[in-house]
């Protein structure tokens, strides 16, 4: 049903003879497999989601597809894109179409989230960015876009001081990174890894010097080009691009 879904909107759309909404390739790193998707975000049109018209989380990526396609646009790339309370309501910063949805959360707790630095992906007139929390709240310009997770994967090339190298907390994880102003580039992890691999392979392989993780367990991606529309377990955000 669902894989019939998809096809129904590849054919109605054309999601597939038009320029993908976002470059995704299958690429390798010590023995691992990885899923990365570029996004321009000066040519793309990358937003966030959470819920319909009648305050609906959508939860998964096939009814926010038919939401769009009932209102003429086509969603080319999806992913989960941070940490929800119950209720789906975001853990920290949400920001959608200039609009606030959620605040900045600078408290301590348990948790990847509150394992402090965490950070903001966000995007502005100027670009993408990743910052850590406190310097986000000082950035002093209005953004388009916000996200707020944790831990940060990665602060000006330097790795999470917490993450360990050869920790056994290994896990399908997913993560936004951004190599230049213009350029975000998301990964999801195919094979289990640790946040030290994961942090490497945003440094070492995809040259960010900043990356935020989003989560685990529930990673998920969603892409018109891989032809790919995971369904693992209820989504709190989304992060999609939309044609």
């Amino acid at each position: 049903m669902r894989a019939a879904l998809l096809a129904l909107l590849l054919a109605l759309y054309g999601a597939v003879n038009t320029a993908a909404a976002a470059e995704c390739s299958a690429q390798q790193s010590a023995g691992k497999r990885y899923t990365v998707c570029r996004v321009d975000v000066r040519r793309e049109r990358l937003q966030l989601f959470l819920q319909d018209d009648t305050a609906q989380p959508f939860r998964h990526f096939d009814p926010l597809a038919v939401w769009l396609a009932a209102r003429g646009r086509t969603l080319g790339f999806a992913m989960n894109a941070g940490m929800y309370h119950p209720g789906f309501a975001p853990v920290g910063l949400f920001v959608s179409d200039g609009t606030q949805l959620a605040a900045l959360n600078t408290d301590a707790g348990k948790g990847n989230f509150f394992l402090k630095p965490n950070g903001v992906f966000f995007v502005s007139a100027e670009g993408a960015g990743v910052l850590e929390t406190s310097a986000f709240a000082n950035l002093g310009k209005p953004v388009r876009l916000a996200t707020q997770s944790g831990p940060l994967l990665l602060r000006q090339g330097a790795i999470h001081p917490a993450f360990i190298p050869d920790s056994n907390s290994r896990l399908i994880r997913n993560g936004v990174g951004v190599t230049a102003p213009g350029i975000a580039v998301f990964a999801i992890s195919e094979d289990p890894v640790n946040f030290y691999e994961f942090a490497v392979f945003f440094r070492d392989v995809l040259g960010c010097p900043d990356a935020l993780y989003l989560d685990g367990n529930i990673s998920s991606l969603y892409t018109t080009e891989l032809r790919r529309n995971d369904l693992k377990a209820d989504l709190g955000p989304i992060i999609g691009v939309v044609e």
